[in-house]
């Protein structure tokens, strides 16, 4: 059982300080929207129209002070709050510098290292003034203060770097890093997407800040595929290291480096070369580190313990799965030896504690609830601070911030349980940075203290419409196969006449553990163009299937080896479900999803021709083989072990069942699903005759930018409203 922390308007902060800093919020957060009547394009996609909050956030070692940014109307801008009390300062504007494009807590809380435009910045948080840490022609990455704050490692030129704060000397610590060929300290592109989140770390200070462990990446096996910028009379071609289903990974070591000669001990990771490391953490007394190993298969990933010294590694724990095993970032060691580690082998993700050995200490499961990830470990490794949701029917559809006990597993809301919840916790005060939203109200900003009391809003900025003036989304379950109730998001047309007709639009993804019925506000433009569709008469639905998060790693299982099947079966409930509201057209039914869900969109109307009048895909994989190692084999394994779940998992495999409308999309710079795709499938198509419409946007990678963000929804509203109205 979960209790519920009572929350009080202020925590800690004295009547004085809250209105000084109240008065200031209201300064920095724009006046009272403009209500529109009607969404239209312009108010979609003005710059900030859909409301702003804070980003990168990120608490001083000290846990009191807050930096983050914040667009306030004049700018980027980085700012500073201290939650003792008192207002948000502005520290520096984007206009001040090139760009201002991430920085860095120096470990005492007096600096802030910004990054701009390749350069490193010094900002002393007392004075506001800034100084040049490091500028060059070259390109700098990834800069780490060592523990005591006196160095900074960097990565340049795809080698290790080390410049020290107080003079400026750099010294190299890597000599043969050379791109696409030889990484040191980075990721290459396929641990970047598939195993860090699109984070390029790759080294690690110990703890006395005499050594670093490093990645070292060998990209000479993998194949390149061109990226073609056809601005130029004479286009430019960048050749991306980028290894397909089935075809040769990097190869990966982890090195310590010590400092005092530069010599590196390889750590003896195992003899099978054909492994990802996704993971690397020193112990807190720095005399071992924790390598995560796992294997091509991805199906048992194991924990060594390595030592820096001579490279020896031996494991202490392993999680195994008949299909695959999920990396986290919940691993915590404390400095007796013991572990905080999270697992799916219950069918969900829950905590448990372990012994330095790796014995069980205490699982940590709570009755009814999964753990979407493990946000800080606070009080001294006594308490873990996690977000999770319900395993109730809807309860995926929001997430909530608990507070754990280690000691005896108790457990405690630090947030509302409705609504989506994003936490940035210190691990030293226990304060939480909370970003939270509905899908029908923009997101709020707030401070709380350790024990879930408001101590301070952040700044904010509102939609420039009434949120309350939209069409509002109803969350449900519908019928599925095999007796499921699957869970569903419905938005109704505008002054609904239930004697009438509309035409509609399903939305969905449909991957392993994915999930678009959730209940949170979106800024980019998806979720206001659906109740401008709905304002416009449109019915909107969205369906998650058997396999998404509401139905743990149990339902994500279920599309092991084959895709496709699943996902169609949902938006064939959908459109069971819509049909008996009887006041939608089932003629005028149309379909759209981007990324995966491009691909199954061509998937379900090529398997389910007729079902639906129009249809568009969004940068779709076509061909399961032109698609990544690391995220492709996870769930459809090695295709010399399926290739007939490659095959029939395949949008390729059908082009000849085309019976309905179509448009495709795509960007011709995407890094992620490649152009090809598109390419290939339309290949296809028009040698079975059929027709289709495609679109193009040159210099476009997987997520759009304005304006061809704009332009996209332009063209996708043009096209359902030619062929659904």
């Amino acid at each position: 059982m979960i209790r519920r922390v009572p929350t009080r308007r202020v925590g800690s902060v004295c009547p004085i300080q809250w209105v000084l800093a109240t008065a200031v919020i209201l300064l920095l957060t724009d006046s009272a929207p403009l209500v529109a009547e009607r969404l239209d394009f312009d108010t979609i996609f003005a710059p900030g129209g859909n409301g702003r909050v804070p980003t990168h956030l990120a608490w001083a070692a000290d846990g009191k002070k807050l930096a983050f940014f914040f667009e306030d109307g004049d700018g980027k801008g980085l700012w500073l709050l201290d939650a003792d009390g008192g207002a948000p300062r502005l520290l520096r504007r984007a206009s001040d510098e090139k760009t201002l494009d991430g920085f860095h807590w120096a470990p005492d809380g007096t600096a802030i290292l910004i990054e701009s435009a390749g350069d490193f910045l010094l900002l002393d948080v007392a004075s506001g003034s800034v100084s040049a840490l490091l500028t060059s022609e070259a390109r700098e990455e990834d800069p780490q203060f060592s523990p005591d704050g006196s160095r900074v490692a960097f990565v340049r030129d795809a080698d290790m770097w080390l410049i020290e704060v107080a003079s400026g000397r750099e010294r190299r610590l890597t000599a043969d890093g050379k791109e696409d060929s030889i990484l040191n300290g980075k990721t290459d592109w396929v641990y970047w997407e598939e195993l860090w989140n699109r984070d390029s770390t790759g080294f690690w200070w110990s703890p006395d800040g005499n050594r670093i462990a490093f990645y070292r990446f060998d990209e000479s096996p993998v194949g390149v595929y061109p990226l073609v910028d056809e601005s130029s009379p004479y286009p430019a071609v960048k050749l991306q290291k980028y290894p397909t289903a089935g075809t040769s990974n990097p190869l990966v070591r982890v090195g310590v480096l010590s400092l005092d000669d530069t010599k590196t001990t390889w750590l003896d990771t195992g003899s099978e070369e054909d492994v990802y490391l996704p993971r690397v953490d020193w112990l807190p007394g720095g005399d071992r580190l924790a390598v995560q190993r796992l294997n091509r298969e991805q199906n048992r990933l194991d924990i060594l313990l390595c030592s820096p010294g001579d490279g020896t590694c031996a494991a202490v724990h392993s999680d195994k799965a008949a299909t695959w095993v999920n990396v986290s970032d919940d691993l915590r060691f404390f400095t007796d030896g013991r572990f905080l580690w999270s697992t799916e082998r219950r069918g969900r993700r829950t905590l448990e504690l372990r012994a330095h050995d790796g014995s069980l200490l205490r699982d940590l499961a709570v009755d009814g609830w999964t753990v979407d990830h493990l946000d800080a470990v606070v009080e001294e490794g006594l308490v873990a601070v996690w977000t999770g949701y319900q395993t109730s029917p809807l309860g995926a559809r929001h997430r909530v911030v608990i507070r754990q006990s280690l000691a005896d597993g108790g457990t405690e809301l630090l947030t509302d349980s409705i609504g989506w919840r994003s936490a940035t916790v210190s691990e030293t005060s226990g304060r939480v940075a909370l970003i939270s939203s509905n899908a029908d109200d923009p997101r709020r900003a707030e401070v709380l203290d350790a024990a879930g009391r408001r101590l301070l809003d952040l700044p904010t900025a509102p939609p420039v419409y009434d949120p309350n003036e939209l069409p509002q989304w109803e969350f449900l379950t519908i019928p599925g196969p095999d007796g499921v109730d699957l869970p569903a998001a419905l938005l109704k047309p505008a002054d609904l006449d239930s004697t009438a007709t509309y035409p509609a639009l399903m939305y969905h993804y449909g991957g392993p553990a994915s999930q678009v019925v959730s209940d949170r506000w979106g800024s980019r433009g998806r979720n206001q163009w659906h109740k401008m569709m709905a304002q416009k008469g449109y019915v909107v639905l969205a369906v998650d299937n058997v396999g998404s998060n509401f139905f743990g790693k149990t339902g994500a299982d279920r599309l092991h080896r084959r895709f496709g099947e699943h996902n169609l079966a949902a938006q064939l409930a959908g459109v069971r479900y819509l049909e008996g509201l009887g006041y939608v057209d089932s003629e005028r039914i149309g379909l759209w999803g981007w990324s995966g869900g491009g691909a199954n969109t061509l998937y379900s109307i090529l398997n389910s021709p007729g079902t639906w009048k129009a249809a568009v895909a969004g940068a779709p994989v076509t061909d399961w083989y032109l698609y990544d190692t690391i995220w492709t084999e996870r769930y459809l394994d090695h295709p010399s072990d399926n290739p007939d779940g490659y095959e029939q998992s395949s949008a390729v495999t059908y082009a000849d069942r085309l019976a309905d409308a179509l448009l495709i999309v795509h960007g011709t710079a995407d890094d992620n699903v490649h152009p090809q795709n598109t390419l290939v499938m339309s290949k296809k198509l028009i040698a079975a005759g059929k027709s289709f419409e495609q679109a193009l946007h040159p210099g476009q990678k997987h997520g759009f930018r304005n304006p061809d963000s704009r332009h996209f929804y332009e063209r996708m509203t043009a096209f359902f409203d030619r062929h659904l109205k």
